[in-house]
């Protein structure tokens, strides 16, 4: 594998908004439909923000095996494809503190032939391949996402799935240069 351009500037980007907890999973959906072996996604937002919703999604149109939840304290599960695509690597570094403790789990094994989502990954993940999708996912509630010269609202409760998301999707390296998505 080339030694990854980190810090590098995005080849594209492109920001969207989904209305609600299933209007995210649908986009990731769509997203999943496209992705191959070998793709990783860099998945960073506050909590409840919707990282493993979206990831719930991703997998639905990856055909992998339902049952996506987060991988906080085991910090990587592995979701089998259905269809003979390939797997879903979920990740969550929250509790990790640099890159080199995500290197002990020994992604790189796996990074070829399964779609690799890291939540929490910016700052720890991105040496792992030289192209990948760092998504940015921003949830607030309220009737406006921010009042005229105030700050955004980000007093949401985890529970409520009607609130919209942002979501801004920065693709780096080779693999996204002639492939745009939305």
């Amino acid at each position: 594998m080339a030694e990854p351009a980190v810090g590098t500037l995005p080849v594209w980007t492109v920001e969207l908004t989904a209305q609600s907890a299933t209007a995210t999973q649908e986009l990731a959906a769509s997203l999943g439909e496209q992705l191959e072996a070998g793709d990783l996604i860099l998945l960073n937002g506050e909590l409840g923000a919707g990282k493993t919703t979206f990831t719930q999604g991703l997998g639905a149109g990856l055909g992998v095996r339902s049952g996506i939840i987060s991988p906080t304290f085991v910090l990587s599960r592995i979701h089998p494809s259905t269809r003979g695509g390939p797997d879903l690597v979920h990740v969550d570094a929250y509790r990790l503190g640099t890159a080199a403790e995500l290197d002990d789990l020994d992604l790189d094994q796996g990074l070829e032939s399964a779609v690799t989502v890291i939540e929490w990954g910016a700052g720890k993940a991105e040496q792992l391949s030289d192209s990948r999708l760092e998504i940015a996912l921003l949830r607030a509630t309220g009737e406006t996402m921010a009042e005229p010269g105030g700050e955004l609202v980000l007093d949401y409760s985890e529970t409520e799935d009607e609130d919209p998301r942002t979501l801004t999707i920065a693709a780096f390296g080779p693999r996204w240069a002639d492939h745009r998505l939305f």
